[in-house]
């Protein structure tokens, strides 16, 4: 049995201005932040990792490094491009903003419909090819054997593949919304094709409490 711990990267100054990142943008993380951070990092270091994997984009790479700092035992960081937020094309370092008035239709389907979401008009990665590509890198780590596992990454691409990997349809893969930075989501394998959801968004350890910890049967019940 293996439990897999995902963790949306700290906000950042994109994130409070309402714009995109994407894959290739990046901006810093916000001095406010580094609180969230240290408490996340306490909230987990009870949790033996065997290994952290974590997207090589700066913002991504920097939460993972709180989170390492804070391991009781020596635990190895590999930062990786499969694990970067969604390839947004032209919509990055854009505001949401001016997507929801130019493609209103658009900015719907991405938020909550992502089978209506037509990638090709920002020039940006396909849903498949989005989730397909952070899933496939998840279901790699089998080989491992490990007990334990984190994958610290992005809000689009996280909510989207987490989801796949529970067998939802591609309609429903951000319809419960997205999870929100910092937050801790854990799911449970046994052969990494088949996964149980254990804890969605989980953020009750931050000072701000964005959300109240979703167990799996309130989550489904819920959405």
């Amino acid at each position: 049995m293996t439990l897999l711990y995902f963790v949306r990267h700290g906000r950042t100054e994109w994130n409070l201005e309402g714009r995109f990142q994407g894959s290739q943008a990046d901006s810093p993380l916000l001095p406010s932040t580094l609180e969230d951070l240290q408490n996340l990092s306490e909230h987990l270091s009870s949790v033996p990792f065997d290994h952290i994997f974590s997207s090589d984009l700066p913002r991504a790479a920097k939460t993972a490094e709180a989170i390492l700092e804070k391991q009781a035992q020596s635990t190895e960081l590999t930062l990786t491009p499969e694990l970067r937020e969604w390839q947004l094309g032209k919509l990055e370092g854009t505001k949401v903003s001016l997507m929801q008035s130019l493609y209103p239709k658009q900015h719907h389907a991405f938020r909550h419909n992502l089978a209506k979401f037509n990638p090709r008009l920002f020039e940006a990665e396909s849903v498949f090819m989005a989730t397909q590509r952070m899933g496939d890198f998840i279901k790699a780590q089998k080989e491992l054997n490990a007990n334990h596992l984190l994958f610290v990454s992005h809000g689009a691409i996280s909510t989207a593949s987490i989801r796949s990997l529970l067998g939802y349809n591609t309609a429903e893969l951000r319809k419960a919304g997205g999870l929100s930075n910092s937050s801790v989501t854990i799911l449970e394998t046994e052969d990494f094709e088949n996964f149980k959801l254990l804890l969605w968004n989980d953020t009750s350890f931050l000072p701000s409490n964005q959300d109240s910890i979703i167990s799996s049967s309130s989550y489904k019940s819920s959405h």
